[in-house]
């Protein structure tokens, strides 16, 4: 521990030692606090946004395998509704969530626009098929709020936060609630 020569107000009163004392550590608390404020600020988050109708999502680009287009989908009978099938992906069985079934939003026609995501979770790899992959964003945490309670189900919240970027709100997935094969 450094040695500190603390200089004694003219006075000698102890309250008047007592409050320099108390204005020297608050003077490091603040700059401590400052110091980890900018640190946040400096979160980026990094994530591919896609479209599901005319919304805008977001994933964090570092789950992200590759992205495909969306051909040879293979149905599995028995599977969940969302699960559209499987795909062969370079001698791996993928299977593929539909996330507009997944979120209940109404089928849409096949286009050249779609794609599948493919992403990993954990040992996994699964495909999201999406309408359209947009871009790759940098989205820093400060804009980034929690969904509103009264905006979601308990039971399906899939939603880490929405990014507000300009004019446009992006809706950040939880991939692992979001992705549930079951």
């Amino acid at each position: 521990m450094s040695e500190q020569n603390i200089e004694l107000p003219a006075s000698g009163l102890a309250a008047d030692i007592l409050a320099q004392f108390i204005n020297t550590a608050q003077a490091e608390v603040n700059q401590a606090t400052s110091v980890e404020h900018r640190r946040l600020d400096d979160i980026i988050h990094h994530l591919v946004t896609f479209q599901l109708g005319k919304e805008e999502y977001g994933i964090e680009i570092a789950s992200v395998q590759e992205i495909i287009r969306a051909t040879d989908i293979t149905p599995v009978p028995g599977a969940s509704s969302h699960v559209r099938g499987v795909i062969n992906l370079r001698g791996k069985i993928i299977p593929v969530v539909d996330l507009r079934t997944r979120f209940g939003l109404p089928q849409a026609e096949a286009s050249d626009a779609q794609r599948i995501v493919v992403v990993e979770l954990g040992p996994k790899r699964i495909g999201m098929l999406v309408d359209s992959v947009s871009q790759v964003i940098k989205v820093p945490l400060e804009v980034i709020e929690e969904m509103p309670e009264e905006a979601v189900s308990v039971d399906e919240n899939y939603i880490k936060g929405v990014g507000k970027l300009d004019s446009r709100l992006i809706i950040i997935l939880d991939l692992n609630k979001s992705l549930l094969l079951t």
